[in-house]
C-alpha cells in the first residue's frame, strides 16, 4: 500500500489551532497567487473545511492537504447578503528549513500552534509531495475525506519524475515524466465539475479530440447522520500528457511573428471543435431554446453591456451600436426562430487547444469560466458560443503580437484574423454539416458579448491591452 494511503487524517490537523497558526501567513501569501479569485479585497479570516495529512507533519517532511474558505468583504454587486467565502485547495509542505531551490515556494515560518518552529511552503514545487499525489491516485487511496480514483483500464506507473507547470492561471498543473498531467483545481465548488464530467463522457463516445481522464481526486464531505446530504468536491484530474504538443495561442503567435499563414491550422481546429460538439450532442441531452429563453439571453447581454459602459468610459460611444446585436437577436426570437442548445466547452480559445507533433488538435480544460456558478457552466448552450470564443481568440492573437522578425507578412493583421476566422468556420462546417456563419445574428451577439467582457477585463487588469478588444468593439458596433 502507498505511503499516502497509510496516513489518514490525524489529531494535530483536526485541531482549530492549526488554522489559527497559519492564518497570518495565508493572509499575506494567498492573495498573491495567480489563481486567487478575490483580488482587490482584503482577506478578513479563514474557516477550515477539511485538513488531512498526506505525509506526517511530525517527520522531516510533512504534507498537509487543506480546504479553506477565505472570507472577504462583499463586492457592491454581491450586496449585503452574507457569503460563505471562496473555498481553496492548498497543498502545504512542512519542513524545518527550506533548501535553496525551494525558496520561491516559501509561505512563511509558523510561530505557534501544532507546527510552531516549522517552515511551510507551496508543496507542488517539491518532487516528493508531488510523488505522493500520483501514488495516491495509482493506489486509489482513501485519506480522511479525500478519495483518489482511477480508470481501471488505464495503468499508472510509479516513479515518474514530476515537474510543476509554471504558466498557470486559475489552477495548477503537474507533469509526470511526459506521461501524465495532473490539473489541480484551486478555487473549488461542490458538485459535478465539467472538467471531469465532459472528458469522461467524450471518452465513452470514443472521441479522440479530448484526452480521456486517467484518474481523479475528490473530497467527500458527507454528513455522518445523512450521507446523501453530503457534498462532493472535484479537486483534480489526471490525463495523458500530449508529448511535444504546442498550444494554439503559442502556435498562432509564432506564425504571426514569422509572417506565416495559419489558415490550414485554423481549418483543422474548426473540424476538431465540431467533432467535440457532435459527440457531446450525441451523448448528452439537448434542448430547444425559444422566444422566452432567447429573450432572457439577449437581456442578460444587454445588462452586461450597460454595466461595462458604466465601468469603462471608452466603451460608451459604441454602446448604441453594440446594443443592436442583442436587439436583433431578441427580434429574431420574437419572430419564432429557435436554436438547439447542448453541452459545450464553455470557455474555448486558442490557449485551450493543443496541436500534437503529428498535427492533430485536442481540446482541453472543460471547466468553463471559473467565475461563473457551476450550475450555469453545466447548462446546455448553443454551440455558437464556443465558436464565437474562438473567433475572438484569432482576433486577439492578431492584434496582441506585433511582427518582430521574418519576411514581410502577406496580409495585414486584420486580414490575418479574417482569414483564420473564415478557415475555422469552413472546417467546422466540414465536420458538423453546417457553417456557423449561416447564423449571423446569434454569432454576432455572442462575439459582441465576449468583446464587452474583454474590455472590462483589460481595463481592470491589463490597461495596455485595452486597444485589442476595443478594435473589435469598433468593428462590431458598425456591423449591420
Amino acid at each position: 500500500m502507498s505511503e499516502a494511503a497509510t496516513h489518514p487524517a490525524t489529531e494535530p490537523v483536526a485541531r482549530p489551532e492549526l488554522l489559527a497558526s497559519l492564518d497570518p501567513l495565508l493572509r499575506e501569501w494567498l492573495p498573491r497567487q495567480r489563481w486567487f479569485a478575490g483580488k482587490g479585497r482584503p482577506v478578513t479570516g479563514f474557516s477550515l473545511v477539511t485538513a488531512n495529512e498526506l505525509l506526517p507533519t511530525s517527520g522531516q517532511l510533512g504534507l498537509l492537504h487543506l480546504l479553506v474558505r477565505a472570507h472577504q468583504p462583499a463586492t457592491p454587486a454581491q450586496g449585503s447578503t452574507p457569503r460563505q467565502g471562496d473555498c481553496y485547495q492548498l497543498l502545504i509542505g512542512v519542513r524545518e528549513a527550506l533548501p535553496p531551490h525551494l525558496a520561491p515556494a516559501l509561505i512563511g515560518h509558523v510561530e505557534e500552534g501544532p507546527l510552531a518552529g516549522r517552515t511551510v511552503y507551496e508543496a507542488l514545487h517539491d518532487p516528493r509531495p508531488a510523488d505522493v499525489l500520483l501514488e495516491a491516485l495509482r493506489t486509489r487511496a482513501r485519506i480522511g475525506e479525500l478519495r483518489f480514483e482511477r480508470d481501471h483500464r488505464q495503468q499508472i506507473r510509479s516513479g515518474l519524475t514530476p515537474r510543476l507547470v509554471t504558466s498557470e492561471q486559475s489552477n495548477s498543473s503537474l507533469v509526470y515524466g511526459d506521461t501524465f498531467i495532473l490539473k489541480l483545481l484551486r478555487r473549488i465548488v461542490p458538485g459535478v465539475n465539467p472538467d471531469l464530467e465532459l472528458p469522461r463522457v467524450l471518452a465513452r463516445e470514443n472521441c479522440p479530440r479530448v484526452p480521456a481522464p486517467t484518474a481523479w481526486m475528490t473530497a467527500d464531505l458527507g454528513d455522518a447522520r445523512n450521507p446523501a446530504a453530503g457534498e462532493t468536491y472535484v479537486l483534480g484530474v489526471l490525463q495523458p500528457f500530449v508529448r511535444g504538443a504546442t498550444d494554439g495561442w503559442e502556435l498562432a503567435l509564432h506564425g504571426l511573428a514569422k509572417g506565416e499563414d495559419f489558415g490550414a491550422e485554423a481549418r483543422a481546429l474548426g473540424r476538431a471543435t465540431a467533432e467535440v460538439h457532435t459527440a457531446l450532442a450525441r451523448a448528452l441531452p439537448t434542448t430547444t431554446l425559444g422566444h422566452v429563453q432567447m429573450e432572457l439571453l439577449a437581456h442578460g447581454m444587454t445588462e452586461r453591456l450597460a454595466a461595462a459602459a458604466q465601468a469603462v468610459p471608452a466603451l460608451r460611444p459604441y454602446a448604441p451600436g453594440l446594443r443592436t446585436a442583442f436587439e436583433a437577436l431578441g427580434d429574431l426570437a420574437a419572430e419564432g426562430a429557435t436554436w438547439t442548445a447542448q453541452r459545450v466547452h464553455g470557455d474555448l480559445h486558442l490557449g485551450q487547444c493543443l496541436r500534437s507533433p503529428t498535427g492533430e488538435w485536442s481540446l482541453i480544460d472543460f471547466e468553463g469560466e471559473p467565475s461563473k456558478p457551476l450550475a450555469e457552466r453545466r447548462m446546455p448552450q448553443p454551440p455558437l458560443r464556443d465558436v464565437a470564443g474562438m473567433l475572438r481568440s484569432f482576433d486577439y492573437a492578431a492584434r496582441s503580437n506585433p511582427r518582430t522578425a521574418g519576411p514581410a507578412p502577406a496580409v495585414s493583421v486584420s486580414d490575418w484574423a479574417d482569414l483564420c476566422r473564415a478557415a475555422y468556420c469552413a472546417g467546422y462546417a466540414e465536420a458538423a454539416g453546417r457553417d456557423p456563419r449561416t447564423d449571423p445574428v446569434l454569432l454576432r451577439a455572442y462575439e459582441t458579448d465576449k468583446a464587452v467582457y474583454e474590455v472590462v477585463y483589460e481595463a481592470r487588469h491589463r490597461p495596455d491591452w485595452l486597444p485589442v478588444p476595443m478594435a473589435a468593439v469598433s468593428r462590431l458596433a458598425a456591423s449591420p
